[in-house]
């Protein structure tokens, strides 16, 4: 079964085709340009170079979060379009959880990791052993003092992942914790982790329902923050 997986949901956009644990194509830029810009010519662009049609894709697989509010929505929106087109399953996937697929070759604790803002991470902590790889929470916006509260009794090793990998690594250092930085080709999420949960996941039995695949934001956006503090004052006045 071939999948096709995106990953829009950081500054990063990615676009990956795997069939049966295999990588056939993959792209991937940092540039800082838009994903609405970038996303579907590297699609168009990775299969025409594979000689692969999308008629030849069985699943679309997409991170779903959490992650940028605007990055997300995009990557969400052109999975649900493609899947829609091509009358074929659409597959979401938790960022974190994929980012985790970068890392399964180092038994230990990962850590995986995105800015959140206000001194938080979007956060999930895994355990690999074997190439195999336990959830140990679920997803969740923590803050940095917390999750350093928290991994003082993990095990070692404790790797870190993800673009907010850094942010985290240079905390959780200051904090007296021996972590170990993924490399910077490993350290951000893509696609292929994408791909590969996906297939995990519809190897288990999910339907990749399309009509159903929603985005994952964890928390509410900042527009409607303020809306409810607007609406909380003004009930109490």
């Amino acid at each position: 079964m071939k999948i096709l997986a995106l990953e829009t949901s950081a500054k990063a956009v990615s676009v990956a085709l795997i069939e049966d644990g295999i990588i056939l194509a993959s792209a991937y830029q940092n540039t800082g340009l838009t994903h609405s810009r970038t996303l579907m010519p590297m699609v168009e662009g990775m299969l025409a170079n594979a000689e692969i049609p999308k008629t030849a894709v069985a699943a679309i697989a997409v991170a779903q979060g959490p992650g940028s509010f605007t990055g997300i929505r995009i990557g969400v929106s052109a999975a649900k379009g493609l899947a829609f087109a091509l009358n074929i399953p659409a597959v979401g996937v938790s960022t974190l959880e994929a980012m985790a697929q970068n890392l399964t070759h180092c038994d230990g604790t990962i850590v995986c990791a995105m800015d959140a803002r206000r001194s938080q991470v979007y956060n999930a902590i895994f355990t690999v052993k074997d190439n195999t790889f336990t959830r140990n929470c679920d997803d969740r916006a923590i803050a940095l003092a917390d999750l350093a509260a928290e991994l003082q009794a993990t095990p070692t090793p404790i790797y870190i992942v993800g673009d907010g990998g850094k942010l985290a690594y240079d905390y959780l250092t200051d904090q007296g914790l021996s972590v170990i930085l993924a490399p910077p080709h490993l350290q951000m999420q893509q696609a292929i982790g994408v791909g590969l949960c996906a297939q995990q996941a519809l190897a288990n039995g999910d339907a990749g329902d399309s009509a159903a695949l929603t985005p994952n934001y964890l928390r509410l956006s900042q527009a409607e923050r303020e809306r409810n503090e607007r609406l909380k004052k003004e009930t109490t006045q």
